[in-house]
């Protein structure tokens, strides 16, 4: 890649890439199933926040990835198979 190709991204879009990442490398380490649902729960989650959430909402941005690397490691554990998702309510946290 050339240094001029890709745009910069700042340290919280960095943080996210890493934590998608993240959970792409745990679920190859799962069963073929668990990795189908892990990728697509995950696909999901990061789709719809990237939509829902506002860019400037800094402070709901970080908790969410907080919550999201605090997932990321109960999932690297072997005993863990599955994720489940969280609804929460972002009208509040937008205000």
């Amino acid at each position: 890649m050339g240094a001029g190709s890709a745009p910069r991204l700042s340290g919280m879009q960095r943080q996210a890439l890493s934590l998608y990442r993240g959970f792409l490398r745990v679920a190859r380490s799962k069963s073929p199933e668990d990795r189908s649902k892990i990728e697509s729960l995950v696909s999901a989650e990061f789709r719809k926040n990237s939509k829902l959430v506002d860019r400037k909402n800094f402070l709901y941005i970080e908790y969410l990835l907080r919550r999201g690397k605090k997932q990321l490691d109960q999932l690297k554990s072997p005993d863990t198979v599955s994720l489940s998702s969280l609804n929460v309510n972002t009208s509040e946290s937008e205000k």
